[in-house]
């Protein structure tokens, strides 16, 4: 059944208008804000204008209520943009009471809502084989490519830990590698059979080739030096083409998805969180979530009475 269309808001009041570009200036001259977000911040007080407008209010003679019930009226809504538009209310009204145009701020003990924080993009465990695939084994960069991706994969790295990492840093009798994350802290991450038998077969075959200056470097660039983040992930991005990845790719997906499937197989939470180097476990346990929503999905795609 399709729901009611909403009804049409009534133009803003000329003197709402004027309050709210009168903010708009203050805004640019005080803060420095973007075009983009001056707009966006317009855009949510002219509809909160007009929602007043059309119950007989205004934004100089605003309440507390007002704003509890058009939040409300919000329903269906996404939490972000909501409390995107309670960010822009505040800080209008906050400039009202300064200004001497309201004597109380109405916004004052309002709390933004929660918005949760967004679940890491991962890939597929099909999608990340298509991927550790896709270089090319005749030359040189194409096996320092795979055994980068399989390490960064198997051990769950930061980008900049991969391509920092030195050849005193693997042990590959041990299979391990002792990895220097965020505030110099160190961990020991395993290999993983996969992972070292590239890793030793882009030593013995690849690395040579490469070597320039910098001998310790694990892997280095086309020409011979400390690769950069940023040349990495472009090499990924290619990569990801050739492999036929339809998702949006970040950096870190190969880290989200080493901890998402690791989880998927019944790893431990706090395992996980020792591998990916995070101080405090509630940074790794969005990667529940992550999992949580991935059996969702299979849940109602395949169950004869999910619904779907």
């Amino acid at each position: 059944m399709n729901a009611a269309p909403a009804t049409p808001l009534p133009p803003l009041p000329d003197a709402d208008q004027t309050l709210i570009d009168a903010w708009l200036d203050a805004q640019w001259l005080e803060r420095g804000l973007s075009r983009h977000t001056l707009e966006s911040y317009g855009r949510d007080l002219r509809q909160f204008g007009q929602w007043l407008a059309a119950r007989g209010g205004g934004l100089a003679r605003c309440q507390r209520l007002d704003v509890l019930e058009y939040l409300a009226d919000r329903v269906g809504v996404s939490a972000r943009s909501v409390a995107r538009q309670l960010s822009a209310m505040k800080s209008f009204f906050r400039w009202m009471k300064r200004e001497g145009r309201l004597q109380e701020d109405p916004t004052l003990n309002v709390d933004r809502p929660r918005t949760g924080r967004p679940l890491p993009k991962t890939l597929s465990e099909a999608d990340v084989e298509a991927l550790l695939a896709a270089p090319d084994l005749d030359d040189a960069l194409g096996l320092r490519d795979r055994a980068m991706l399989e390490v960064l994969y198997a051990c769950g790295l930061r980008v900049s830990e991969l391509v920092g990492l030195t050849l005193s840093q693997v042990n590959p009798r041990q299979g391990l590698v002792r990895v220097v994350g965020k505030g110099d802290k160190e961990r020991l991450v395993p290999l993983g059979e996969e992972a070292l038998y590239w890793l030793e077969r882009y030593l013995r075959d690849g690395r040579p080739a490469l070597l320039g200056a910098d001998r310790e470097v694990l892997f280095p660039s086309r020409r011979g030096t400390r690769m950069t983040r940023q040349t990495f992930w472009h090499r990924i991005k290619q990569l990801a083409v050739r492999a036929g990845v339809q998702k949006s790719l970040s950096p870190h997906t190969l880290r989200h998805a080493f901890a998402t499937h690791l989880l998927n197989h019944g790893a431990d939470l706090r395992v996980v969180q020792l591998l990916l180097g995070h101080s405090d476990l509630s940074t790794t346990q969005i990667y529940t979530h992550v999992a949580q929503h991935r059996l969702r999905e299979v849940y109602e795609r395949h169950h004869p009475r999910s619904g779907t």
